[in-house]
C-alpha cells in the first residue's frame, strides 16, 4: 500500500478523553490500523491519504456474515433494529444510518477537538458533506451548506433549506433566509417530499446490514447510550493545564448547560472521528460508516447495490472517498434483485476509480478539492460570520453568501441560529490556546482576535457570563508586570497573518483571474453574493483557485509603547467585564441608584479632630483586625452576590486585575516623578482590593504579598511627597484628577464596599510631619502583612525592602523631630531652661531612631545601621547643647548633664564605628562616622577648657581630661587620607595641637613647684606649637592663626627668657624668638595676597570699612595681630641689640657685629613705620615683610 505503518492510534487530545465514558482506541483494539497513511496509485496519478481515527465509539471489529443467494432482503431479521453489544452505543446509527446529519455537526467535533480548530485542521466537517462538496462538478443536485471560519480553520455543516422553512413555519426562526431565498433564487418554493423508491431502499440497506452481523464475535461491555449525552466541554477543563488558570477560564456553566444545545445538535454523534490529511488538506471528518472485519479482511466496507442499476460516477466517487477517509483497504459488494441477494464481489479501494461505468480520475477529485478550499478560504474571511455556500439543482453556478450581513439588516441581530455556537466556539478555542502553559506570545493577536469576535457575536443581556470571562482573558493578555519587548512586535504580524481575521476588516476583492467576483446573469444576485463560482466545471481545473493569505496587521498583538497604554487597554477590559457582571446580578434594584459620573462623596475628618499621626494609631489598629479577621474568610458584599457563584467569581478576578493595572500605573507614575498621579492610582489599587477583601471567602498568600506591595509603594509615594513640599499645588491637582473610565470602575466597586478600609494610607495631606507618619504607617503595614502567614520566608527580598524602607521613613521622622527641637533651642532667648516641648521631641525622634537602627540589624544592612546610630549622636550632641545655657554666661561652667550627653553620642558613635567593622565596608560612612566622633572629642573637650568646670573639680583633673579628649580627637581625624574633607581634618588637628600647646604654656605660668612637671610641660607645649604650625602652613586658608601661633611661641620664649640668668642662654632663646618672627613671614605673604585680591576687586560705595574684609580674611583680626607682632619684634630687637652690645665690651666677635649692626637697622626702620600712623595695611605688611627678609640674611649666621 505505500507507507509504513505507525505504531498505534495518535493519541487524543486531552479534551476527548474518557469522553461520556466511551472507549478509545489503543494499539491492541484499535477499530482499524488507526495511524495507518496510504499513498494510492490510481491510472498513474499519485493521490496522498492519510487517516488517523482520533475517537470512536464502536466497539471491536466483527466479522461480516455472507448471506446465502436467494436470501429475501425483504424480510425484516430477528435483530432489526434492537439494540446489541456488537453494535456499540451508536446502535442503529451505524447499521441504519437513520440519524441525519445536524445543522451543528462541526461544533460538536471542534468543541472535542479544540486543540486542532484554529490552527492544525483547515475543515471541520461530516464526511458526507465532504463527499457532497468533492461531487459538485459531477453532479446536477442542490448544495446548501454553512461556513464558518476560525482561524485558519473552515467549519462546514449541512443547511436543509427544506428542513429549515418548514421550521421557519411553525417557530418563526429563519424567516429572514425564508424570504431572501424566496425573492432571490427560489421564488415559488414548496416543501419538496422524498419518494417511496428513497425510502424502500434506506430499508432494505438497513436489514441487509442486520443480517450481516456474525453472531461468533465475542462482545465487549460498552457503556449506556444515555451516558454518551454528557457534554465534552466539561473535561476540556480537567486537564492538567487547568490548574494554572484561574476561574474565568473554566467552560461558564451556562454554555454546557444550555438546553438548547442539545437540539441545536452541539454533541458529537459520529462513530469515530478522524483526522484525514489529503494531499495538503487537513480534515477533521466525521464519519458513521459501518466497518467489518476478521479473517482474511480485517478492514471491508460493506455496499447492497441493485444488479439492475450499473454503478455511476457519483457513487463511485462516494465509496472510493468513504473507504479512503475510514482507511479501509476493501470493498465488498452484494447485489441483489428486488431484494433477493444474487452474489458477493470483493473490490480493492484502489481499484474503485477505475470501475466499469464509474471511471474518474483521482486527480481531478484532488484539483477539485484543493480549489473549493481556496475558494472559500479567500472569501470565508470574517470570524464569527455565518457564510451560506448554496448551488441550486441543476445550477453550474456556485454562490458564496454572509448569512451574518444579511441578518443584521434584519431588525433583530440574533436571529441567526449560528451566532451561539460560533461564540462558543471562538471562546473555547481562545481558552484553549490560554491554558497551554509554554503558549508562545506570537499567538496572542490570534487569541485577542478569536475574544473580540466572540464578544462581538455575543448579546450583553443574554450572555454576560461569557462576555465578562471574555473581556477578563483579553485583559490577561497584556503582562503588566514587564516590558514589552521591542523584537516581539514584530511576530505576531508575520506568524498569524493568516490564522485569523480582525472584525474591524474588509475583505479586499480577489483578482479576476479567481472568477470569485465574476459578474452574473441576474444583477441582484451580485449585489447579496460574497463571491460566486461562474461554473462548476472551473473546480476540475488545477489551481484554478489560489487561497489569498494576505498580512493582516489587524490581527497582531497591539504594540503598547508605555505602560500607561498597555494598563489603560488591559483596563478597559476589565470594565466590560465588571459591567456584564454587575448587569446579571438581580439584587441590583435594591441598592440606591448612584450615578458613575458623580465623584462619590468620601468622609474626611478634620486635621485638627484627627489628631495627626495620634489619629493614625486608631486606624492601623483596625486595619490590622480586619486582616486577622481575612484569615476566617468573612465575606461582606453589598450587592447580594451568592459567594462561589461565577459573578462571584469573575468579580474577584477581575477587580484583583483592575488592582494590579492601578498599581503598575502608580509605579510608572512614581518613577517618572509624577507624585500626585501615583498616589491617585495606588488609591485606586487599594480600593479594588479592599473590595477583593470584601468579597473573598479564603484569601490567597499571592493576593496578601499583592497588599504588602501596594502598600509598600504606597509609603514610598507619601515619602516623595514629604520631601517634595515645594511642588504641592501640581501634585493635588494630579491626585485629584479622575478619567470616566476610573470612575466607572470606583462605581462598580461601590457596589460591594465602601473602598474606605485604605484612606488612612491614601489621603494627600499637607502637613509634613502628617505625611512622613502616613509613609511610616504604610511600611508597617506592610510588614505586619508579611507576617500574617509563611510570606516573610516565601519572599525574603520584598521582606528586606520593607524593612529597609521602614528604617529610612524612621531615620527621616527622626531628623525632622530633631530638627524641630534644635530649632526650638536657637529660637529659645529669655527662658534658658530646656522646655517640655523640646524633650518630647527628643524622645520622639529617639525612639524613631531607635526603632530605625533595629530595622536594620533585623535584616544585616550595618551600613543604615551606622547612618542611624550616627544621627542618634547628633542628636544627644543637640542635647548637649540645649543644656549649655544654663546660667549667667560669664559664670558658665561645662555641666553635667552636658558631659553626660557628649559622652551618650560617643558611645553611638563608636557603635556606629563597630557596626561598620572595617573602612573596607563604606569608606564614606566610615569617614563621617569618624569625623562626627571627632568633633564631639573636640567640641567637649573646648567646652572643658573654655568653660572649665572648677567648682566641681581640680585644675589638674581637668587639664588631664582636656588633654585625653583632644587626644582622642586627633585619633579620629584622619590628616592623612586625600579627600574633600581633609583641608577640614588638617585645620582641627592643627588647631587641636595649638589648643593643647596654650594649655601646657599656661600650666607652666601659673605652676610653681614640680621641676619635672615644668619640664614636661615645656617640653609638650613646644611639641604641640610645632605641630601646629607644621600643620597650619598646609593650610592656604588660615594664617590669622599660623600668625597667632607663632606670636604664641614667641610669647613662650620670651617667658623663658625670663628665668634665665646668663646672657648667652637668654641671647641664644633671643636668637630663637627671632627665628620664629623670621618665619612668619609666609602668613604675612598669604595676608598681602589676599588683601591684593580684594583691593583688585571693584568696591560698592556702600560698603563700610568693618565689611570690606573677604569672608576668608578678618581685617580686624589682622591688625591686631599686625600691632602685637610689630610690638613683640621691636622689643626682640631691642633686647638683642641690648645683649648684644653689653657682650661686645667683653669680647670682639665679627659675627655678633654684624647682627647687631643689622638688627640695629632693622629696629629704626620699624620705630619710624610703626610711628607713621598714615601707612596703609598694605604698606605695613610689605614693609615687615621687607623687615624680615632683611633679619632673615643679616642673621643667617648667627641665628641657628
Amino acid at each position: 500500500m505505500g507507507d509504513s505503518k505507525e505504531a498505534g492510534a495518535e493519541a487524543p487530545p486531552a479534551g476527548a478523553a474518557a469522553r461520556g465514558g466511551l472507549s478509545l482506541l489503543t494499539q491492541g483494539e484499535s477499530e482499524e490500523p488507526a495511524a495507518q497513511g496510504s499513498a494510492l496509485f490510481l491510472g498513474g496519478n499519485e493521490v496522498k491519504s492519510r487517516a488517523v481515527v482520533k475517537y470512536s465509539s464502536a466497539p471491536p471489529r466483527t466479522a461480516f456474515a455472507r448471506l446465502e443467494e436467494k436470501t429475501d432482503l425483504k424480510l425484516p431479521p430477528a435483530n432489526w433494529l434492537r439494540e446489541s453489544a456488537k453494535l456499540g452505543p451508536a446502535g442503529t446509527t451505524i447499521l441504519g444510518n437513520s440519524k441525519k446529519s445536524k445543522p451543528f455537526s462541526s461544533f460538536g467535533m471542534a468543541y472535542d477537538f479544540i486543540d486542532s480548530v484554529g490552527n492544525d485542521v483547515d475543515v471541520v466537517s461530516d464526511s458526507e458533506n465532504i463527499k457532497k462538496l468533492l461531487k459538485i462538478p459531477y453532479s446536477k443536485s442542490h448544495v446548501s451548506m454553512a461556513v464558518h471560519r476560525v482561524g485558519r480553520t473552515l467549519l462546514l455543516d449541512e443547511l436543509d433549506i427544506q428542513e429549515l422553512f418548514m421550521r421557519s413555519s411553525q417557530t418563526g426562526d429563519w424567516t429572514w433566509l425564508k424570504e431572501f431565498y424566496q425573492r432571490l433564487i427560489d421564488q415559488k418554493w414548496q416543501r419538496k417530499k422524498k419518494s417511496k423508491e428513497h425510502w424502500y431502499q434506506k430499508a432494505i440497506l438497513s436489514k441487509f446490514l442486520y443480517y450481516s452481523i456474525n453472531g461468533d464475535g465475542a462482545a465487549q461491555p460498552v457503556p449506556a447510550a444515555a451516558e454518551r449525552q454528557e457534554s465534552p466541554s466539561s473535561d476540556q477543563t480537567n486537564d492538567s493545564h487547568g490548574p494554572s488558570w484561574p476561574a474565568p477560564f473554566e467552560m461558564p456553566s451556562s454554555v454546557s448547560e444550555d438546553p438548547s444545545a442539545s437540539s441545536q445538535g452541539l454533541k458529537n454523534d459520529f462513530v469515530r472521528n478522524i483526522l484525514w490529511t489529503f494531499e495538503d488538506i487537513h480534515m477533521l471528518v466525521g464519519s458513521n460508516m459501518p466497518i467489518f472485519g476478521g479473517g482474511r479482511y480485517p478492514a471491508v466496507s460493506l455496499r447492497l447495490r441493485d444488479n439492475n442499476k450499473p454503478i455511476n460516477v457519483l457513487t463511485g466517487i462516494d465509496y472510493w472517498l468513504d473507504n479512503l477517509i475510514c482507511n479501509v483497504p476493501e470493498l465488498v459488494m452484494c447485489f441483489h434483485v428486488n431484494g433477493i441477494v444474487q452474489k458477493y464481489e470483493m473490490i480493492k479501494t484502489e481499484e474503485i476509480p477505475n470501475l466499469e461505468n464509474s471511471n474518474f480520475s483521482t486527480k481531478v477529485i484532488k484539483d477539485i478539492a484543493q480549489n473549493i478550499l481556496s475558494f472559500l478560504k479567500s472569501n470565508c474571511t470574517k470570524e464569527g460570520h455565518t457564510y451560506w455556500l448554496f448551488k441550486a439543482s441543476g445550477s453550474d453556478i456556485v454562490k458564496l453568501y454572509d448569512l451574518t450581513t444579511l441578518c443584521e439588516e434584519t431588525e433583530d441581530k440574533y436571529q441567526n441560529p449560528f451566532t451561539m455556537p460560533v461564540a462558543i466556539l471562538l471562546y473555547k478555542v481562545a481558552c484553549n490556546m490560554m491554558m497551554k502553559k509554554n503558549q508562545n506570545k506570537k499567538h496572542y493577536g490570534t487569541i485577542r482576535t478569536l475574544l473580540l469576535n466572540c464578544v462581538k457575536l455575543l448579546d450583553k443581556s443574554r450572555h454576560p457570563q461569557i462576555i465578562a470571562s471574555a473581556n477578563y482573558m483579553l485583559s490577561e493578555l497584556f503582562q503588566l508586570d514587564e516590558p514589552k519587548k521591542e523584537e516581539s512586535s514584530e511576530s505576531p504580524l508575520n506568524e498569524n497573518s493568516d490564522e485569523s481575521y480582525s472584525e474591524e476588516e474588509e475583505e479586499m476583492p480577489d483578482s479576476d483571474e479567481n472568477g470569485s467576483y465574476s459578474t452574473g446573469s441576474d444583477p441582484s444576485d451580485d449585489n447579496k453574493a460574497v463571491a460566486i463560482i461562474k461554473s462548476v466545471g472551473e473546480l476540475s481545473v488545477p489551481e484554478k483557485y489560489k487561497s489569498i493569505h494576505q498580512i493582516r496587521p489587524s490581527c497582531a498583538f497591539p504594540v503598547c509603547h508605555d505602560t500607561e497604554e498597555r494598563c489603560r487597554l488591559v483596563l478597559s477590559y476589565v470594565l466590560e467585564g465588571l459591567k456584564s457582571v454587575d448587569s446579571s446580578i438581580k439584587k441590583e434594584s435594591d441598592l440606591p441608584a448612584a450615578d458613575p459620573n458623580t465623584p462619590i462623596p468620601l468622609k474626611y475628618e478634620d486635621e485638627s479632630t484627627r489628631g495627626g499621626p495620634e489619629g493614625l494609631e486608631k486606624q492601623m489598629a483596625l486595619f490590622l483586625d480586619k486582616m486577622g479577621s481575612l484569615q476566617k474568610g468573612n465575606y461582606s458584599s453589598q450587592s447580594g452576590m451568592i459567594p462561589g457563584s461565577w459573578q462571584h467569581k469573575m468579580k474577584l478576578q477581575l477587580i484583583l486585575k483592575s488592582s494590579k493595572a492601578y498599581y503598575v500605573l502608580s509605579d510608572a507614575a512614581m518613577s517618572l516623578q509624577k507624585y500626585g498621579r501615583a498616589l491617585r492610582y495606588i488609591k485606586l489599587a487599594l480600593q479594588s482590593h479592599d473590595t477583593y477583601c470584601c468579597l473573598c471567602t479564603n484569601m490567597l498568600s499571592e493576593v496578601l504579598l499583592f497588599l504588602s506591595q501596594y502598600l509598600t509603594l504606597c509609603g514610598d509615594i507619601q515619602l516623595m511627597l514629604a520631601q517634595n513640599a515645594n511642588n504641592r499645588a501640581a501634585h493635588l491637582e494630579e491626585f485629584n484628577y479622575q478619567t470616566k473610565e476610573d470612575q466607572e470602575i470606583l462605581h462598580s466597586l461601590h457596589k460591594e464596599s465602601s473602598c474606605q478600609g485604605f484612606a488612612w494610607a491614601t489621603d494627600l495631606s499637607t502637613d509634613l510631619e502628617s505625611q512622613l507618619s502616613v509613609s511610616c504607617k504604610c511600611y508597617e503595614a506592610a510588614n505586619e502583612i508579611l507576617q500574617f502567614s509563611d510570606l516573610k520566608s516565601q519572599n525574603p527580598e520584598h521582606y528586606v525592602q520593607v524593612l529597609k524602607r521602614m528604617g529610612n521613613v524612621r531615620n527621616e521622622i527622626g531628623v525632622f523631630y530633631m530638627n524641630q527641637a534644635a530649632a526650638l533651642q536657637s529660637e529659645r532667648v529669655v527662658s534658658k531652661s530646656v522646655s517640655a516641648a523640646e524633650q518630647q521631641l527628643w524622645k520622639k525622634s529617639f525612639s524613631c531612631f531607635e526603632k530605625g537602627i533595629h530595622n536594620f540589624e533585623s535584616i544585616d544592612d550595618a551600613t543604615n545601621a551606622a547612618l542611624l546610630l550616627c544621627n542618634t549622636g547628633r542628636l544627644m550632641r543637640i542635647c548637649a547643647q540645649a543644656h549649655c545655657g544654663a546660667g549667667d554666661e560669664f559664670k558658665r561652667e561645662f555641666s553635667p548633664e552636658e558631659g553626660l550627653y557628649y559622652n551618650k553620642a560617643v558611645d553611638y558613635y563608636l557603635k556606629a564605628l563597630r557596626s561598620l567593622g572595617t573602612r573596607d565596608i563604606h569608606p564614606a560612612v566610615w569617614d563621617s562616622v569618624n569625623w562626627e566622633l571627632s568633633t564631639t572629642y573636640f567640641t567637649m573637650a573646648t567646652l572643658q577648657q573654655d568653660y572649665a568646670p572648677l567648682s566641681r573639680k581640680a585644675q589638674e583633673q581637668i587639664e588631664k581630661e582636656v588633654s585625653e579628649a583632644m587626644m582622642k580627637s586627633l585619633k579620629y581625624c584622619d590628616v592623612d587620607s586625600v579627600s574633600a574633607r581633609q583641608p577640614l581634618c588638617q585645620y582641627r588637628a592643627a588647631t587641636i595641637h595649638h589648643r593643647l600647646a596654650s594649655m601646657y604654656h599656661s600650666c607652666l605660668r601659673n605652676q610653681v613647684g614640680d621641676e619635672h612637671l615644668r619640664k614636661q610641660h615645656r617640653v609638650l607645649a613646644d611639641l604641640h606649637y610645632s605641630k601646629a604650625v607644621k600643620l597650619f602652613q598646609l593650610l592656604k586658608d588660615a594664617p590669622c592663626e599660623l600668625l597667632r601661633v607663632q606670636l604664641e611661641r614667641v610669647a613662650f620664649a620670651e617667658f623663658q627668657m625670663t628665668s634665665q640668668n646668663s646672657n648667652v642662654g637668654k641671647l641664644k632663646t633671643l636668637s630663637g624668638a627671632l627665628d620664629i618672627m623670621v618665619r612668619t613671614k609666609h602668613a604675612f605673604q598669604l595676608i598681602r595676597k589676599e588683601l591684593v585680591e580684594e583691593f583688585d576687586q571693584p568696591k560698592s560705595d556702600e560698603t563700610t570699612p568693618a565689611a570690606e574684609s573677604s569672608p576668608s580674611l578678618n581685617r580686624e583680626e589682622v591688625v591686631k595681630l599686625l600691632s602685637i607682632f610689630e610690638s613683640r619684634l621691636s622689643f626682640l630687637l631691642l633686647q638683642s641689640i641690648k645683649l648684644l652690645s653689653s657682650t661686645k665690651k667683653k669680647t670682639s666677635n665679627i659675627e655678633e657685629d654684624v647682627v647687631l649692626k643689622t638688627n640695629k637697622q632693622i629696629y629704626s626702620q620699624l620705630l619710624r613705620a610703626t610711628a607713621n600712623k598714615n601707612a596703609t595695611l598694605l604698606e605695613r605688611i610689605d614693609l615687615l615683610i621687607h623687615l624680615l627678609d632683611q633679619l632673615a640674611r643679616g642673621s643667617g649666621g648667627a641665628i641657628q
